[in-house]
């Protein structure tokens, strides 16, 4: 069998592989891997950190893979679910659509960073256990970064606010309704006992 019709096969049971530099090989050139390179400098959790990522490396990719802050889950990669949300720069965004190198020389704040300072539970994340405002916890990261980004801007945030913040976060155990509670109970209003 000759080479053209092997790299013919090998795409066509392997489709990822067609634009691999190693032409199927399995090496790459470290120049080719060096230019798509880029460091990146940002602020995460109160602390200055660097890496180098490819242009496309999303912030979850690095957050999880190059910083080990697995918080920061990644249910969709569709931006769909909102288990990924981070706060940049204080805004609420989703990490699995945002590039790393978009928020170099930002501030980015992920779960690891929401408890006190004596490391007990924060406010929102203590309202969520008061509250059973999880079950799974899959979501839970995301459910409270958005809360928190929430209550960051609208103090005493009414449920219909509520409800509609979290519109972009998708539970599939609760139902919702103890994670709206939870997130009332956080801004201090008082909540039913039901």
């Amino acid at each position: 069998m000759n080479d053209a019709l092997q790299q013919q096969i090998l795409i066509a049971e392997h489709p990822q592989k067609k634009n691999d530099p190693s032409n199927g090989s399995g090496a790459v050139d470290e120049r080719d891997r060096e230019k798509r390179m880029a460091k990146v400098t940002m602020t995460v959790n109160g602390k200055s950190v660097s890496g180098e990522v490819e242009g496309r490396t999303l912030l979850s990719s690095f957050l999880r893979e190059g910083l080990g802050l697995t918080g920061t889950h990644v249910g969709c990669d569709t931006s769909q679910c909102g288990a990924c949300v981070v706060h940049v720069d204080g805004v609420a965004a989703k990490a699995c659509s945002v590039l790393a190198m978009d928020v170099a020389g930002s501030t980015v704040t992920t779960i690891e960073a929401m408890h006190n300072p004596d490391g007990s539970l924060g406010v929102v994340q203590q309202a969520f256990q008061d509250h059973h405002g999880l079950q799974c916890g899959f979501c839970t990261p995301g459910m409270v970064m958005t809360a928190a980004a929430l209550l960051a801007e609208t103090p005493k945030p009414t449920e219909h606010e509520v409800r509609h913040a979290l519109e972009g976060n998708i539970c599939r155990c609760t139902g919702y309704h103890n994670i709206v509670k939870a997130v009332m109970a956080a801004s201090g209003q008082p909540v039913s006992a039901e």
